[in-house]
């Protein structure tokens, strides 16, 4: 089993003071939108070995534009990021380096300007991306939230395609059983009204994760500490950590229920970085995200939408 999320970056500094500086959520000028205004963008997406959601991504570059690349659209990533040998290609010169917060640790990065990147007819422009090694990643890239943001993205799992644009004009509240109000922090949307077996546990939702991961706060609530499986979570960097299986009985939200959930649980420091260390919380992935028929995220009004199949019951089979 692997897992591969992002969490954050930041400035390089001596280690103690980087983690705290990485609690900062997007660059202070964050990327430029074209055309906020701009009707909806459908994109079609493909889906990685681990079944997470894909999209073509075109770089500007000295002009013109180079891809169309593949790249991992992770939520739980605030930074976008490209892989190694794509920006060797595309000769884009490192301009830094910085701290990096993953799943499995914290790791010295580079970092490139890119100048735009181009998803279906939306272009963001001067990113500042970390470089990570494209086997590690999966992919060409991440788009992150720093390329995300007031915008809805809605993640149509029956059509395979994602939708890029504003509430209203992706249809409001229409046709979602479940709207569940969020609150931002680190430029993460984070839902606190989740009950896991009787626990209230904060949830966020990434898109970059094949499983769904707890913390040792939730694992200790529900009393799971007879380990009898254990696991290793593999993040974008490259590094591992050990994680423990387990299985939660019931998943709360409003009024949906997930039934036997499979979880792992470790000792991730994305956890801390998002305050989210003292507290029950769990990374919600994509094995748990495609048991619905769409899921939209809006970062705008700070909402997460569910379209849930025929009843108001989900199994969680894996």
């Amino acid at each position: 089993m692997a897992l591969r999320a992002l969490i954050a970056v930041g400035p390089l500094l001596p280690l103690a003071i980087a983690v705290a500086a990485q609690a900062t959520a997007v660059p202070a000028n964050p990327p430029a939108l074209a055309d906020p205004a701009a009707p909806v963008d459908i994109v079609r997406t493909t889906t990685d070995m681990f079944d997470r959601m894909t999209v073509p991504v075109r770089i500007g570059h000295k002009g013109g534009t180079a891809g169309p690349f593949n790249f991992l659209v992770d939520t739980g990533s605030e930074r976008t990021v490209l892989a190694r040998d794509v920006a060797q290609k595309l000769q884009l010169p490192t301009s830094g380096q910085g701290m990096l917060i993953g799943i499995a640790g914290t790791q010295a990065v580079d970092l490139v300007e890119v100048d735009e990147i181009n998803l279906g007819r939306r272009s963001f422009y001067g990113l500042t991306a970390p470089l990570l090694e494209g086997p590690n990643i999966g992919a060409d890239g991440i788009i992150g939230l720093d390329s995300l943001q007031e915008q809805r993205v809605l993640l149509d799992f029956d059509k395979k395609r994602m939708l890029i644009g504003d509430a209203a004009t992706l249809g409001g509240n229409r046709g979602f059983d479940i709207v569940v109000q969020a609150r931002r922090r680190s430029g993460q949307l984070i839902m606190t009204n989740a009950i896991i077996d009787g626990v209230r546990t904060d949830i966020v939702i990434d898109t970059g994760s094949d499983t769904s991961i707890g913390n040792r706060a939730l694992q200790r609530a529900l009393a799971r500490r007879r380990k009898s499986e254990t696991t290793r979570l593999q993040s974008v960097t490259g590094q591992t950590i050990t994680a423990d299986i387990s299985l939660a009985r019931e998943l709360k939200l409003g009024s949906m229920t997930m039934t036997n959930a499979t979880l792992v649980f470790a000792d991730t420091p994305a956890f801390a970085k998002l305050g989210l260390d003292k507290r029950p919380a769990m990374l919600m992935g994509m094995n748990q995200l495609r048991l619905f028929h769409r899921v939209a995220i809006d970062f705008s009004t700070k909402r997460i939408l569910f379209d849930m199949p025929m009843g108001t019951s989900l199994p969680s089979v894996f």
